[in-house]
């Protein structure tokens, strides 16, 4: 990765969660310039200050991700800001879980709305720009529950392999134009909220586990910085499992 003015730009979206935080640093450290989206700003300064006194050097915008608008107009500070967007790690998500019998109307479209109409916001507002420029990093963060199901996700599990449909057809899109496309679907990752559940259900999901352990936020993350690598222009529409081995297919 080329330094000063030549690095490469990475919007993350939902970049203050275990995941985001994990993929903002690592993405430092490899030399991108790295911008994070959030919505909560007690949350953002808090974030903020923490890395600043970790040493790293991260811009965080604010954004709504479900809303078309709000997206797009955070899309056009940061490029006012701090310059073109060449890589985005669509990363936002929320859970609202239930079984589908019960599920409240709202519930569903709002895990709809976050987790994958917010995939086209982004985008569809970054794509006519790395068109242009003939580069392109596009990274959807999906599920293992994306893959297999999960009972009481049924809001959740569709918009996770949704995320996977669009990763494939606009994978053919773009691919003319040097824009790669790719999933990335992990499995039960030991961030803050996992490790939060009592011990015995946590047990419980690491049995499940053929590797006996949960994934690691910064395993997750690497795979997130390889994907926008120059070195993975020939890597496209592709799914990458990071589970331990919970569902092989």
């Amino acid at each position: 990765m080329e330094k000063g003015n030549n690095k490469r730009t990475v919007l993350v979206t939902g970049a203050t969660g275990g995941l985001g935080t994990a993929m903002c640093k690592h993405l430092y450290k490899d030399g991108y310039r790295v911008v994070g989206n959030y919505v909560t700003q007690s949350k953002a300064d808090k974030w903020l200050e923490t890395m600043k006194a970790e040493g790293f050097d991260i811009k965080l915008f604010h954004g709504d991700v479900s809303d078309f608008d709000s997206t797009g107009a955070m899309i056009k500070k940061i490029e006012q800001e701090v310059g073109h967007i060449d890589t985005l790690v669509n990363n936002a998500g929320i859970t609202r879980d239930g079984r589908l019998a019960k599920m409240k109307k709202d519930d569903w479209y709002d895990v709809i709305n976050t987790n994958l109409n917010s995939v086209f916001n982004c985008t569809r507002q970054v794509l006519d720009g790395m068109i242009e420029r003939n580069f392109g990093r596009i990274i959807n963060i999906s599920s293992v529950n994306g893959q297999r199901g999960q009972f009481g996700q049924t809001n959740y599990s569709a918009a996770k392999a949704g995320m996977h449909g669009f990763t494939k057809s606009l994978a053919m899109e773009v691919a003319k134009y040097g824009i790669t496309v790719n999933t990335i679907s992990p499995g039960y990752i030991g961030t803050d909220m996992v490790m939060a559940v009592p011990e015995k259900v946590l047990t419980q999901i690491i049995a499940q586990v053929p590797m006996g352990r949960l994934g690691g936020t910064h395993e997750v993350a690497h795979l997130v910085s390889f994907l926008a690598s120059e070195e993975t222009s020939f890597i496209t529409g592709a799914n990458y499992s990071i589970n331990g081995g919970q569902h092989v297919y």
